[in-house]
């Protein structure tokens, strides 16, 4: 058995009762980074299995392995640093894998900054697309903007602290002057939501660094989203 098990993107309470049974009863973790989920199990007193690294780096080399562990009998919880596996996180291949192979893959529900940044933002949420993360190149970010700019879904998209400014300029100059949300730290003691548009916002973080994780959410294309300033490329 393979269980896709959510972790905290911030507060250690917010870990289901459902995933702590699991972490108890699994013969090993395969996990993002060995140090935060020592944290995690000690924060909820449980006793610490095998765990194995698991990172975007050895994905390729260690799914194989730990397919052939399951196969072999044993039971494995999959997690990453924060959210869900696979969400912009590792996890795709070894999910697909042991599909495959016919071993069960049953997901164990809990945060994600996608869904609890789309609420925070106050954007409709009837219909969304989320892009993972950016490209850094200028042409692509243009690209990247470009391919959403008609359609009418809330855009949900993860971006580097130190990049905020940049991203949301490009989005301002690609998809016009419309209604964002920069998302901060969620569910932290330090969470921090900045509202409004996007001329406002580019401006607010234009060269500013933030600390910690980063969701930028984006009205669709809709006039009711759409407020005074440059208009669209």
């Amino acid at each position: 058995m393979l269980y896709v098990l959510a972790t905290p993107i911030g507060n250690l309470g917010d870990v289901s009762l459902r995933a702590i049974e699991v972490l108890r009863q699994v013969n090993a973790i395969a996990c993002e980074d060995t140090r935060r989920t020592r944290i995690l199990l000690a924060a909820h007193n449980i006793p610490t299995p095998r765990l194995v690294s698991y990172r975007e780096q050895t994905e390729g080399r260690m799914a194989p392995r730990l397919v052939e562990m399951m196969l072999g009998g044993s039971s494995l919880a999959l997690c990453t640093n924060a959210g869900y596996p696979g969400i912009s996180d590792p996890g795709y291949r070894l999910i697909s894998q042991a599909a495959a192979e016919g071993i069960a893959v049953q997901v164990i529900p809990g945060a994600g900054a996608v869904e609890v940044a789309l609420l925070t933002s106050g954007l409709p949420t009837s219909s969304f697309t989320f892009k993972g993360f950016p490209p850094r190149k200028p042409g692509a970010l243009h690209r990247f903007f470009e391919q959403e700019k008609d359609l009418p879904h809330t855009l949900v998209f993860f971006e580097s602290p130190m990049r905020i400014g940049v991203t949301l300029a490009a989005a301002l100059a690609t998809l016009g002057n419309r209604r964002g949300a920069v998302c901060m730290e969620l569910t932290k003691k330090f969470e921090r939501v900045e509202r409004g548009f996007l001329l406002d916002l580019a401006q607010t973080f234009s060269g500013v660094k933030v600390k910690g994780e980063v969701t930028l959410v984006i009205a669709g294309n809709n006039p009711k989203f759409l407020g005074p300033g440059p208009a669209a490329e």
